[in-house]
């Protein structure tokens, strides 16, 4: 992911696309520290924006899930 992307945006995908862009995500974050590590990195930033990205991600999904397991409990009580 080249750009930051908005939450409003990542709350219109599917969970399958979620995990997606978190497995990219870590594997954006492993190659930096790793260039970190042998001291080929030129910006610094990236780490930083990576890790808040998969933050944000992971806080987006958590609200999915437990939106969907509200409503599943919501309707098991109606009937």
């Amino acid at each position: 992911m080249a750009k930051a992307t908005k939450p409003a945006d990542l709350r219109a995908k599917t969970a399958e696309e979620l995990e997606a862009l978190l497995i990219d995500l870590k594997r954006e974050q492993f190659n930096l520290r790793f260039q970190r590590a042998t001291g080929q990195n030129e910006g610094q930033a990236r780490v930083r924006t990576v890790r808040r990205e998969i933050a944000r991600l992971k806080t987006i999904a958590s609200e999915a899930l437990k939106k969907s397991a509200a409503g599943a409990s919501a309707s098991a009580a109606k009937s």
